[in-house]
């Protein structure tokens, strides 16, 4: 039996987030992003949402023998759905899931955007799609009303990178076109974890060659 896939759209397309492989470039037509407060958690989720007339870059890589286990749970309070319709490289009989926050799941408060969540997704960007990349996924998310916990120094996401000089550029250039605003994580209902070390930024890994 041939391996599933999954497709990522958000952290997942970091291939310095997980260990699954090989990644392939993907698109997913009838698709747009969106930051999700919910009541899951203090701080926004990444996810997708039907969205007809739209379409989302992104990685799929294989799930080894099916075994779904450790990818649902880093992906807790996603639904993991068909990715139908995608386009791809991968052959007629692969079969693609991506995970989405249902729609039914409520919000209880303005939860705040990670700023390091989202320098480990700008950083997956530019590796795998350039600055063009970092621009469609930009200009094909939605939520970006939401305040922006500025965690960099200090990051709260528990998969947090130090993405570099030229991510972080870009992640702040963005923000400040997209009008964001910002906020202290101690003005928020987010833990203060201890700093962490410094290091060098990870090694730019290659691309993969363009699906779809």
């Amino acid at each position: 039996m041939n391996d599933p896939y999954f497709f990522g759209y958000g952290s997942l397309v970091n291939i310095g987030s997980h260990n699954y492989g090989p990644v392939a470039r993907a698109r997913l037509p009838g698709w747009r992003r969106r930051w999700r407060a919910t009541r899951l958690r203090p701080a926004a989720f990444l996810t997708a949402h039907r969205a007809p007339g739209h379409a989302i870059d992104g990685l799929v890589a294989p799930v080894p023998g099916a075994d779904w286990a450790a990818l649902d749970h880093r992906e807790r309070g996603y639904d993991r759905l068909d990715a139908l319709g995608l386009e791809h490289d991968l052959g007629p009989a692969a079969q693609v899931a991506v995970y989405a926050i249902p729609d039914a799941t409520g919000a209880e408060a303005p939860c705040p955007i990670l700023l390091s969540y989202l320098d480990v997704v700008v950083r997956g960007f530019l590796d795998q799609f350039g600055p063009e990349g970092v621009a469609r996924f930009m200009e094909t998310t939605d939520g970006w009303d939401l305040p922006v916990a500025t965690d960099r120094d200090r990051p709260l996401y528990p998969r947090a990178q130090d993405t570099g000089d030229t991510a972080r550029a870009l992640t702040d250039d963005w923000l400040r076109r997209l009008g964001a605003r910002f906020i202290a994580p101690e003005d928020t209902a987010l833990a203060t974890p201890e700093p962490r070390a410094s290091g060098p930024a990870p090694a730019p890994r290659a691309s993969a060659p363009r699906a779809g």
